[in-house]
């Protein structure tokens, strides 16, 4: 950085910076580690030595954020794609199941949220399209911080709720799903050429929170590839044609993973939503009764505290899918 002409150029100077920043960050998590191992080892000595077995309680408090941690530098190390470190754009649609997957679809958006706020990550809604009755029909949230995309790459998929539904005067209980969509937000330019004859722009008016501008213009923008069908959405922004920009910059990063896949069978891990959001389809399901249990079905990770994993408690779930990718899990 002292370099002469270091700052000449701003947009290496500025991905020099963060990378600098990342790596200070991470020798500095593991000199911190360091410290609470010699500083826990320092009081079971002492405990010992006095005999006294009210240290116990504050040793085994130290002992559980230590682990905490050593956990959550560990999970950093798994991260070794080529967007692992970029932002998120996490999209949830309600599938199968009407008024009760849209109230679904509400709850992992609050459980990716707080999720994203323990992490101290920060969250951007580009499109919302609030239930009928109840709930969110859809909706797509950029996720801003050090690897969120590396981190909720592992959220891909259906995920299945089974519970006693509010919505059921009878009381029965029952199962919906929604889809989640991850990709990375690639903000460099990329070299992707768009034949504009290949998509359909459609315009319409916003819904859910936002600025004052809100339902006043059809200022919201949908961007369908007709070749590979995907579909972005944007209505965030101020005007129409900032909500088109962000939209065309969404599709660039997913056609970029597209064409850097060597196997077009891998066309689904982009699109996210192209199996049918239902039955036979879930990577993870989440069961309020007759018992509770959240469990992954692809690395049959499992978690008895329902309430804490929609509290935003993901993270042996994220450690374990990026472990199970490590050995070839997609393979098997």
């Amino acid at each position: 950085m002292e370099e002469p002409g270091f700052w000449d150029d701003p947009e290496r100077s500025t991905k020099l910076m963060k990378e600098a920043k990342n790596l200070k960050d991470t020798v500095d998590g593991f000199r911190k580690l360091e410290n609470q191992y010699e500083e826990i080892g320092l009081l079971i000595e002492m405990g010992y030595e006095e005999n006294d077995p009210d240290v116990i309680p504050e040793i085994e408090q130290m002992l559980t954020e230590f682990q905490e941690e050593l956990e959550s530098l560990r999970i950093t190390t798994l991260l070794s794609g080529q967007y692992d470190n970029n932002n998120a754009i996490l999209r949830l649609n309600a599938g199968a199941g009407g008024t009760e997957s849209c109230d679904w679809c509400s709850m992992l958006y609050r459980m990716y949220c707080r999720w994203a706020d323990k992490k101290g990550f920060t969250t951007e809604v580009l499109d919302y399209l609030d239930g009928d009755e109840a709930g969110i029909k859809s909706v797509t949230v950029q996720i801003n911080g050090e690897n969120a995309y590396g981190y909720l790459k592992s959220e891909h998929g259906v995920h299945r709720l089974v519970r006693i539904s509010p919505f059921n005067a009878a009381g029965k209980r029952q199962t919906s799903f929604v889809s989640c969509d991850i990709m990375p937000d690639i903000e460099e330019d990329l070299d992707v050429e768009i034949n504009q004859d290949d998509l359909r722009i459609d315009t319409y008016r916003s819904s859910g929170a936002g600025g004052q501008h809100i339902n006043k213009t059809s200022s919201a923008i949908r961007i369908t590839h007709i070749p590979t069908g995907i579909v972005v959405q944007c209505q965030n922004e101020r005007s129409q044609f900032q909500n088109k920009d962000k939209a065309m910059q969404m599709l660039k990063s997913k056609l970029f993973i597209l064409k850097q896949q060597e196997n077009a069978a891998n066309l689904s891990d982009i699109r996210g939503d192209v199996s049918e959001i239902g039955w036979g389809n879930q990577i993870r399901s989440y069961v309020l009764q007759p018992y509770t249990m959240v469990k992954d079905h692809r690395t049959n990770e499992e978690s008895g505290n329902v309430n804490a994993v929609l509290d935003g408690g993901l993270d042996s779930f994220i450690s374990a899918y990026l472990r199970w990718i490590r050995l070839g899990g997609e393979k098997k």
